[in-house]
């Protein structure tokens, strides 16, 4: 007759959390049994380095036996005595395995630790959460102690009996509620086994069982689980076809072929090993962030915890799969949710150092290859510029940009733009825009284009939001050629005299236009055309208000500045007409298509088509017929 005892702690009120509250998932159950077995089987190999008799073939057992409604996990570890299964089972968050970390570690024996994952003791009591009942019969190796059998409804205490086994190692076996049949299903289990434990190192075993045509039945052992966690091995000894298998694994949409694969192995305080992979092509859910997972899949000790942990990656580099294998990142007792902690980030730190710099590396010696890569997730790179101040330069030597001086699809970096700059050029100048074409034929590249500068076509939606946070690089200032006022060398004296001269003018352009523009002036950012609207320096360009109202966000109307060539032909007309007759009531038909003209050039919608084309058709009319 077996003996009653207690739990040693406020057990009903713990008991009822852990298996109520403590995990989400149910599923968890299975993945907490099959790594504290893994412990177990650590814990004698272990020793079986000392004791060569311990050793043997290590293996984790799984059974189902769907008319008694029990579940059975079997390893051939460490086992227990009695005296430890009352220290460490009777005992709520009693953790035999970090009792045996500290043993060793008084042993001084640090360099040899095994890798063991069970920190907590509180994973055993996740079997509540499908079983009405849990009978945990267990063997101690390597000593002459009975077996023990330690039984429990979970409802605060425990029965302790001895037990006829042969074999040293732990068998616990799950009687499971009525609501947790499901877990009686070879499918079910293979399917937790194969997300949660397919890299443990020893093989998981369920027998399965074959009617054959004479209706007999076959019983052949089938292994659940890979045992091939790549990321532990050494990059020469994963063949190809094995990179590309894993790959297709972790990226979710089928795919195989990735650009580069990138092992990280850190050691010191924050130890841990990563396996990474840069696509070659983006998903099509890279911009719906509502359907797409963010986050390397994260490992403690081969068992796997989350396949979205957004903590070990910034958000601008999503595009990145993988896993991290952490050895000692500590996490909460449910394991599923990480802590905010100091190696939490210095694996993200770490990580992300490595990604950027094995891209600045592809940069350098694959242009072809970076070039495409950045085609397809350089808007995504870009949001670092505005959001990780500390890899900001190295994100800027990254980026990527079609210019005035390149041919379509052809991309420069900005170190290839500061290196090609003239001696005369201070500044960096780029031009925001939806798409090159409007861009291209903007009015305020002409005086660029007539000094031979340079000037960076910026038309991922993402650009506009960024420039405002990105001032230098290579100590040279970043300037908008549309924002702003515009100096050049000795153009002040014409400018001021132009002013003057077309003052009257310029004051029957602001009243013809009222509040569609803030300001009529003269400048010399033009050469050819005879007018373009500018943006005041804090202003939101019209890009960017445009992406803002397409998100359906209000944004107020902003006031353009409608700049003029002084040496424009057309201004002079403008100003003749104005002479003679300064009530012509042809005067403010002009000035609106003078004003809608800059708005198509710029590449921004009219506000009025039709008011616009038949301004056009009157103006045509009248040059044609005379009246």
């Amino acid at each position: 007759m077996g003996q009653k005892k207690e739990f040693k702690t406020e057990v009903r009120q713990l008991l009822n959390l852990m298996i109520h509250s403590l995990y989400s998932n149910r599923d968890i159950f299975l993945r907490e049994l099959v790594a504290n077995a893994a412990d177990a089987i650590d814990k004698v190999r272990f020793e079986s380095l000392t004791r060569p008799e311990l050793a043997k073939k290590w293996e984790i057992r799984l059974a189902i036996d769907k008319p008694n409604k029990t579940l059975t996990i079997t390893d051939n570890g460490i086992g227990m005595t009695e005296e430890e299964v009352v220290e460490n089972v009777g005992t709520i968050a009693k953790s035999g395995t970090k009792a045996f970390l500290q043993m060793l570690e008084e042993k001084g024996d640090k360099e040899n630790l095994p890798e063991l994952i069970g920190q907590f003791g509180v994973g055993f009591y996740s079997a509540f959460m499908v079983a009405e009942k849990v009978e945990l019969t267990t063997k101690k190796a390597g000593s002459d102690a009975p077996a023990v059998r330690w039984t429990s409804n979970g409802e605060g205490e425990y029965e302790l009996d001895s037990a006829a086994k042969e074999e040293p190692g732990t068998e616990i076996k799950l009687y499971l509620k009525g609501d947790a049949e499901q877990y009686l299903e070879s499918w079910k289990i293979s399917g937790i086994v194969k997300k949660y434990s397919d890299f443990i190192e020893y093989p998981i075993i369920l027998p399965e069982v074959k009617v054959n045509d004479d209706k007999t039945e076959t019983v052949t052992d089938k292994v659940l689980n890979s045992q091939k966690a790549i990321w532990l091995r050494k990059p020469s000894e994963i063949t190809e076809e094995e990179y590309k298998s894993f790959y297709s694994h972790l990226s979710n949409f089928g795919g195989t072929d990735y650009l580069k694969a990138i092992h990280i192995s850190a050691e010191g305080v924050s130890e841990f090993k990563a396996l990474l992979f840069l696509p070659k092509e983006a998903p099509f859910n890279l911009l719906m962030p509502d359907i797409q997972k963010k986050g390397l899949q994260l490992y403690v000790k081969r068992v796997f915890i989350t396949d979205e942990c957004k903590q070990l990656l910034p958000d601008y580099l999503r595009f990145v799969c993988g896993v991290v294998d952490s050895n000692d990142l500590p996490l909460n007792v449910s394991r599923e949710i990480l802590q905010e902690n100091p190696h939490l980030a210095k694996i993200e730190k770490t990580v992300t150092t490595k990604v950027l710099s094995e891209l600045k590396k592809l940069l350098e010696t694959d242009r072809e290859s970076y070039e495409k890569f950045f085609k397809e997730f350089g808007r995504i790179l870009k949001e670092g510029l505005h959001t990780d101040f500390a890899n900001a330069e190295k994100l800027k030597d990254l980026v990527m940009y079609e210019s005035m001086n390149t041919e379509a699809g052809k991309m420069i970096t900005l170190d290839d733009y500061v290196k090609a700059m003239p001696e005369s050029q201070k500044e960096i100048y780029f031009i925001t825009g939806d798409k090159r074409e409007s861009v291209a034929s903007s009015p305020a590249l002409e005086y660029f284009r007539s000094k031979g500068y340079d000037v960076l076509f910026m038309t991922d939606p993402i650009d506009d939001w960024v420039m405002q946070s990105m001032f230098q690089y290579q100590k040279k200032n970043f300037k908008s050629i549309a924002k702003g006022d515009f100096e050049v060398e000795g153009a002040a004296e014409t400018l001021k005299a132009a002013q003057e001269k077309f003052a009257k003018l310029v004051e029957f352009l602001k009243t013809a236009l009222g509040d569609k523009v803030s300001e009529v002036r003269f400048s010399a950012r033009l050469t050819d055309s005879p007018c373009c609207l500018i943006t005041e320096g804090n202003a939101l360009s019209p890009h960017l208000e445009r992406l803002f109202k397409a998100m359906h966000q209000e944004v107020p109307e902003s006031k353009r500045i409608l700049e003029l060539n002084p040496k424009h032909p057309l201004i002079e007309g403008l100003f003749d007409i104005y002479l003679k007759n300064d009530k012509a009531p042809e005067l403010t038909a002009y000035a609106k298509v003078l004003f809608d003209q800059a708005l198509l050039t710029e590449g921004s919608p009219l506000p009025d088509p039709a008011a616009f084309a038949k301004s056009v058709t009157d103006l045509l009319l009248k040059s044609i017929t005379g009246k």
